[in-house]
């Protein structure tokens, strides 16, 4: 859990992903399209301590492993919880803090 700690907290914006993670794919893009900040994507399926990583981010609170989006440092959540901030006009100022 303390690398899962330290790397989210080392960057603004950070995503935790999987290369083949269709919903990671769409919350990557939907950062790209938004454009305020590029974050930070650890894809945890090129890391050896892969399970570790998955572990730790569940006992964190993720619903699901991946993607796992921090702002902040702070857990934001999966791909509902982001589209749900974007949806409602939040994300945008909660990500210029960053930029």
């Amino acid at each position: 859990m303390d690398k899962v700690t330290r790397l989210a907290s080392e960057n603004g914006v950070v995503i935790f992903s999987k290369s083949t993670c269709c919903l990671c794919y769409t919350v990557k893009i939907l950062f790209q399209e938004i454009g305020v900040v590029e974050p930070v994507v650890y894809e945890i399926d090129q890391d050896p301590e892969l399970r570790e990583i998955e572990k730790a981010l569940v006992r964190l609170g993720c619903s699901t492993p991946v993607p796992a989006v921090f702002i902040g440092g702070k857990l934001v959540g999966s791909t509902n919880e982001v589209m749900s901030l974007h949806l409602s006009g939040t994300l945008i100022p909660l990500l210029k803090q960053y930029h």
